[in-house]
């Protein structure tokens, strides 16, 4: 395979120290509230908010897993990437009551709508959830992303990365997370649309590419029967575990409620949205040309994760290369600040503060800064963790998120849109949810060793797309049956916090605060989602 060249290394030391620029700059001005260190003052505009949105959903295990699910014949998996539509309706739907609530995490809106436990249970979960996933995963992948790329070693690109990202989120907080992530969205689609032209230009165009594939190889729809891919129960998971990922998880939400308000906020979901379309153009895409490029014999690479690097260094011009790699770690860097900045509110705001009510805004800046050094030493410790652990495991943590959405899912959609649901059946719904969760991720992991056709080896073999749907429906039975068995809440107390219980003046002010041109947008983010539906059908 090709090495960079001086020039390549020119222009990833220009990215790198134009990053380094924008924090010294961010980290310039005070920080001297929780809300400016969380939220960046409420202060930011609509294109930050959307880039950074963006920015922290890519990550260059992302790049690389999507190129090489083009290349892999796991084109079913482009209808994650479709998802523009619900970061859409984040915006319309559920910021409005977070933003209106004027919280600072998502479990705290569950402590406004039912009660403190749900909080806690919420808070607690999900910082385990990060620590042991998103901060390990993405940590160990970039690692591989940037030591195979740059031909350097793993330890040293992994500690380069995790240090120098945790250096400006530990100091300049929310403000420098979202301010660089607005330059890195840039690089990355720079560097990524680079990489699709010269791809396509080399393979022939569109019709050069699917002429040099199987026919019928760009259908996403698969049959019901399908053992992989259903259609049916990838639609309804996927649509579940966007609902979670999009609308209620702390590390998307946080970047909205740092909006100046409503109308600001809504305005860069929808552009998030637009930004979301992205990726099945710039990064799947690529994966298909390098594909069609191996069945002309013009390109030589062993599995389906090659793809993306090979294609980057034998078809990409000198200097370009470079642009293309300073994308990557663009993507791993602001993954990387997005979720030590959210495993530090949720900590501060949601455990410390709970447990002291009365700490001075500095201790809590304080606390703010040290969790987030911790969390920051947490991933470079897992790091030789990662790399012992069985392959098999490793793509266990990256789909866990089809066992934890269901639950938290179903609490949030039903205790938005339902009045009559209480604190009673939001608990029940997170506990039997985490309980159900943790019970096939065991028997999944076991299922060889279980007697084939058994309650307990159907229940872990059973396709992970089709359980995900099964375990939506029992999660919103329990949380319906048990509100219904249990008092109804006091009316006065989710006053604002449901559909149902909007005043008239939260209805007038939402009416206020969208124009025609908001509504165009978003109509149009779902009418591309609907053409690539339509045109990925062989």
């Amino acid at each position: 395979m090709s090495e960079f060249a001086t020039l390549d290394w020119v222009v990833i030391g220009a990215y790198f120290l134009l990053l380094i620029g924008i924090a010294v700059w961010v980290m310039t001005r005070k920080t001297e509230t929780t809300e400016d260190y969380f939220l960046a003052g409420r202060n930011i505009g609509w294109f930050v908010v959307g880039a950074s949105i963006f920015a922290s959903n890519i990550g260059s295990e992302h790049v690389v897993g999507l190129a090489g699910a083009g290349a892999g014949g796991k084109i079913p998996m482009l209808i994650y990437e479709l998802h523009a539509w619900l970061v859409v309706t984040m915006g319309w739907v559920f910021l409005p009551f977070y933003i209106r609530s004027g919280i600072f995490t998502t479990p705290e809106f569950l402590e406004k709508r039912f009660n403190a436990q749900t909080r806690w249970f919420l808070s607690i979960f999900s910082l385990l959830a990060y620590v042991l996933t998103k901060v390990s995963v993405t940590v160990y992948a970039g690692g591989i992303v940037i030591s195979s790329l740059l031909h350097i070693d793993f330890w040293f690109g992994a500690l380069i990365t995790v240090i120098l990202t945790g250096a400006y989120t530990v100091i300049g907080g929310m403000r420098a997370v979202v301010y660089t992530e607005a330059l890195q969205t840039v690089v990355l689609l720079l560097g990524a649309a680079t990489l699709t032209i010269v791809g396509l230009n080399a393979v022939g165009g569109w019709s050069g590419m699917k002429a040099s594939l199987e026919p019928g190889y760009l259908n996403m729809w698969r049959p019901a029967s399908d053992p992989d891919f259903p259609w049916p129960s990838l639609v309804i998971t996927s649509t579940i575990v966007g609902t979670w990922y999009w609308c209620t998880d702390q590390y998307i939400i946080q970047r909205g409620l740092a909006a100046r308000n409503i109308t600001i906020g809504r305005r860069g979901a929808i552009f998030g949205g637009l930004l979301k379309l992205t990726p099945i153009f710039l990064f799947l895409i690529p994966g298909v040309v390098a594909l069609a490029l191996k069945n002309r014999g013009e390109l030589q690479w062993d599995t389906a994760d090659q793809a993306f690097a090979t294609l980057l260094m034998e078809k990409t011009p000198i200097g370009l290369r470079g642009l293309v790699a300073a994308g990557l770690m663009a993507a791993l860097m602001s993954s990387l600040a997005s979720v030590f900045n959210s495993c530090s509110t949720l900590f501060t705001v949601d455990i410390y503060k709970k447990l002291r009510p009365n700490a001075p805004e500095k201790q809590l800046l304080r606390v703010g800064r040290n969790a987030t050094a911790v969390v920051v030493v947490l991933g470079i410790l897992w790091i030789p963790i990662m790399q012992n652990i069985s392959g098999v495991l490793y793509e266990y943590l990256q789909s866990v998120q089809s066992y934890i959405a269901p639950p938290i899912t179903a609490v949030f959609l039903l205790g938005i849109f339902s009045k009559r649901i209480n604190s009673q059946g939001a608990m029940a719904t997170l506990v039997s949810g985490i309980a159900v969760a943790i019970l096939r991720l065991g028997l999944e992991l076991s299922k060889d060793s279980l007697t084939p056709g058994s309650l307990l080896h159907s229940f872990g073999a059973m396709n992970f797309l089709t359980f995900a749907a099964w375990f939506f429906l029992f999660s919103v039975s329990v949380c319906v049956i048990t509100s219904l068995l249990t008092p109804a809440p006091a009316p006065e107390t989710i006053v604002g916090l449901t559909y149902g219980t909007l005043t008239e003046e939260q209805k007038t002010a939402n009416r206020n605060s969208y124009s025609i041109w908001d509504v165009v947008v978003s109509v149009l983010v779902v009418a591309i989602v609907i053409f690539v539906m339509v045109t990925f059908t062989g």
